[in-house]
């Protein structure tokens, strides 16, 4: 009976032992090549966005236009062609963000356009703000090009495996003209055993 106890204490100071450790969290890289699943991951949206913004900073007009000033560019939302729920504004917030970091361009950022209009009104109109240092409307600059694009995939599958293969499509126009500077592409194929396919 002892011997049944002994255990009994020991098995809970083990569940006791297991409950109070949590769950293991690590840090990883995050650029690091991610192979969980076949579906879209993190490697290819870096991948994407490196290339895209790659080739448009080094296209020789772009390169000659931006010398001596900085364009003004809206970005538009990436349209997703493919099956599978991709944040595609997470692709051109990152595109956005490499783009403005490489000091070649600026961007209006029409997602806070609202917050900007309360902003203004609060300084034009609450009173709480010296009207001569308060931001005036019909000031902002507008944009000259678009950046806009699409994203789309095919799958196929057999017994066995799968293959994916996806095409991101970016493309740059000229607001005023309608002509389109430049366009870039970037294709992705992932394939995967039984195993790795969900998507």
């Amino acid at each position: 009976m002892k011997l049944v106890q002994f255990f009994a204490v020991i098995m809970a100071a083990l569940i006791l032992a297991s409950c109070s450790s949590g769950p293991k969290i690590q840090y990883g890289d995050a650029t690091a090549v991610e192979t969980t699943t076949i579906g879209f991951g993190s490697t290819d949206l870096q991948s994407i966005a490196a290339k895209l913004v790659d080739d448009l900073i080094s296209f020789p007009p772009i390169v000659q236009m931006t010398s001596s000033r900085r364009p003004v560019v809206f970005v538009d939302k990436i349209k997703n062609k493919t099956t599978e729920h991709i944040d595609t504004e997470s692709i051109t917030d990152t595109v956005q963000t490499k783009l403005l970091q490489s000091g070649k361009f600026r961007f209006v950022d029409m997602t806070a356009v609202k917050a900007i209009q309360e902003q203004m009104k609060f300084q034009t109109e609450s009173g709480m703000v010296d009207p001569g240092k308060a931001a005036a409307f019909g000031k902002q600059t507008g944009a000259e090009f678009m950046l806009y694009g699409n994203m789309s995939s095919i799958v196929k599958r057999n017994s066995g495996a799968q293959d994916v293969y996806y095409k991101f499509t970016l493309k740059l126009v000229n607001l005023e003209s309608g002509i389109m500077e430049w366009a870039g592409e970037k294709e992705i194929r992932k394939t995967g055993e039984k195993s790795f396919m969900s998507l």
